[in-house]
């Protein structure tokens, strides 16, 4: 994806001078900043990670434990059948 960067001061003032008012001004330079990157709605943070992240690591303490006990019961059976 292609990036670029807006001067927004810069485009602000240009459109104040080409007889915008200052709102209206600041309003468009806004809308076109927001339409140039749309991807910083879509933006995750660290936090948001781990709130997400919590549960499957969870999940996988709790599959992990269920193999090793699986192993530890095979290997039993194993030995069971064969020393016997």
């Amino acid at each position: 994806m292609t990036t670029f960067a807006i001067d927004t001061l810069r485009m602000s003032k240009r459109l104040a001078d080409a007889g915008f008012s200052l709102a209206q001004a600041e309003a468009v330079t806004a809308l076109v900043s927001e339409a140039s990157d749309p991807t910083a709605r879509e933006l995750v943070t660290r936090k948001d990670l781990q709130i997400e992240l919590a549960p499957l690591r969870s999940d996988i303490g709790l599959l992990k434990w269920m193999v090793g006990a699986n192993t530890a019961l095979v290997i039993g059976v194993l030995l069971k059948l064969f020393t016997a």
